[in-house]
């Protein structure tokens, strides 16, 4: 008997890449939230929404959910992510 063991990278290639440069503050920032909208997402997103909101003045919170929880996010999301500050990826069960 032989064990298969298979590569659930989605990549052909991770590549190299550099990180974002850390903001000083998120004060009066944009801050995307991109849900894989698993059960429990929604109730935990609204809730971090409003702390960043209320706490930590965060002027504008975008949310985007996926079309596919397993897959990476949307093209279309992908180009917006250029128009905010700061991006938070979440996922949820």
């Amino acid at each position: 008997m032989s064990i298969e063991f298979l590569d659930p990278t989605h990549e052909d290639s991770a590549g190299e890449f550099l990180a974002a440069d850390r903001l000083e503050t998120i004060l009066g920032t944009t801050v995307g939230i991109i849900s894989n909208n698993k059960k429990g997402t929604l109730p935990f997103f609204d809730a971090f929404e409003k702390e960043l909101l209320e706490t930590y003045g965060v002027s504008k919170v975008v949310r985007r959910i996926k079309s596919n929880y397993s897959a990476p996010a949307d093209s279309h999301i992908v180009e917006e992510i250029a128009e905010w500050d700061a991006v938070i990826s979440g996922v949820g069960d």
